[in-house]
């Protein structure tokens, strides 16, 4: 397709602030998101493995990662979002093309990832004693949440696979000059690369468990041979999952488009081996202070950063594709500059945000410490109320300015 017709099916009123926002804070929230769904899918996989086993540590482990895993979908979902929402403004040609050539697909993702949270969720509610009890009820349930997690994967891998390839899509849309606006096809996927980032899930969850391990490790009289079953196990999915992460990887640049392989020999995929290399060996290299202050966390750490380094050159990839071979450059777009919204979504993510996620990661970090019945601190109730109000007041300004903007 030519440049110019891409250009042209653009938003005319052009893009609220400069791309370069959108750009950067698509990669940052789709990191974030992709780390959340590595904990989501590592956490189920690892639930509904050890609610089969007759194993006390497994079954308590599994009992653990069924709570992960809904707290896991929730950020998976709202990072989820984000990152859809800043590839739209900016690459709205490739997005929405895409997603009008498997409108089908599109829809029932929503479907299928509502299905699959409910199972998850029943899975769960049908399980909140498995620590204690030695059988498993409707294990079906998680199984189904897995694979309709995978199902709702490949629809998002293959709508970001579709929207690199305008030149084809002409012949998807009208293949042998018959016009198809069913909508009902999935056109182009690339297993290799979908598997590369469902195979991240066993390295990532690996280093969620060093932290999680740490936690738990805050306890007195916490089970030492617990503790040890979750080092060891950390170890072999770190290990274990980055060599098949890697050959994935390789196997995807390996099968890149042939107007884009030279970006297998260029320094991204360099720095993405060994950004996964560094962090899976980082628990390795820091073995002696693990049990120390806040080291236990550090793994888990250095694994965001690792996924950070995944999504640069995940779009580094697309830059390449669509400027590099269409000539399309989304830092270009026209600006019309509303800094009403753009300073409203930086003081609801630094601020309102700030104070709400401190104030919920305070509570769980408090109460998973305490033993009995935790009674907040009064610097913690002061956090809560602020941040309670930061949510008032931010629902009665986005009214207010609505009112203000129809009447006025």
């Amino acid at each position: 397709m030519e440049t110019e017709m891409l250009y042209a099916l653009r938003d005319p009123l052009g893009v609220p602030s400069h791309p370069l926002m959108f750009l950067v804070l698509g990669v940052l929230t789709w990191a974030m998101h992709i780390v959340a769904v590595h904990v989501l899918l590592g956490s189920s996989a690892l639930a509904i493995y050890g609610s089969l086993s007759s194993q006390s540590h497994w079954r308590r482990l599994a009992a653990a990662m069924v709570n992960t895993a809904k707290v896991a979908i929730s950020v998976a979902i709202v990072f989820g979002v984000a990152p859809l929402l800043f590839v739209q403004v900016i690459y709205d040609p490739f997005w929405y093309t895409s997603n009008v050539l498997s409108a089908w697909w599109v829809i029932g993702f929503i479907i299928i990832l509502i299905i699959g949270a409910v199972a998850l969720f029943a899975f769960y509610v049908m399980n909140k004693s498995m620590a204690e009890v030695e059988k498993t009820r409707c294990p079906g349930s998680m199984i189904l949440a897995i694979a309709l997690f995978l199902v709702v994967g490949f629809i998002m891998h293959a709508l970001a696979v579709q929207m690199l390839h305008p030149e084809k899509w002409m012949e998807w849309y009208a293949p042998g000059g018959i016009i198809d606006p069913s909508g009902r096809s999935i056109h182009e996927f690339n297993l290799w690369r979908f598997g590369f980032f469902i195979a991240l899930s066993a390295p990532m969850i690996g280093l969620w468990l060093y932290a999680y391990r740490r936690y738990l490790m805050a306890r007195e009289n916490e089970n030492a041979e617990y503790l040890d079953f979750l080092k060891r196990l950390a170890a072999s999915l770190g290990s274990i999952g980055g060599v098949i992460s890697l050959v994935f990887f390789i196997a995807w640049m390996l099968t890149l488009p042939e107007n884009i392989a030279s970006f297998a020999t260029s320094i991204w995929p360099v720095l993405t081996i060994l950004a996964l290399a560094a962090a899976v060996a980082f628990p390795m290299l820091i073995a002696r202070k693990l049990d120390t202050g806040l080291w236990g966390y550090a793994p888990f750490a250095v694994g965001i950063i690792a996924g950070l380094v995944v999504a640069i050159m995940r779009e580094a990839v697309r830059w390449q594709t669509l400027f590099g071979v269409h000539g399309y450059n989304p830092l270009d777009y026209k600006v019309h500059m509303d800094w009403y919204s753009t300073l409203l979504f930086i003081i609801t993510l630094v601020v309102m945000g700030g104070a709400v996620l401190s104030y919920l990661v305070t509570v769980a970090w408090k109460a998973g410490q305490t033993k009995g019945m935790y009674t907040p601190s009064p610097a913690v109730n002061r956090l809560g109320n602020f941040a309670i109000a930061t949510v008032a007041i931010w629902i009665l300004q986005y009214f207010g300015f609505g009112l203000w903007v129809a009447y006025m």
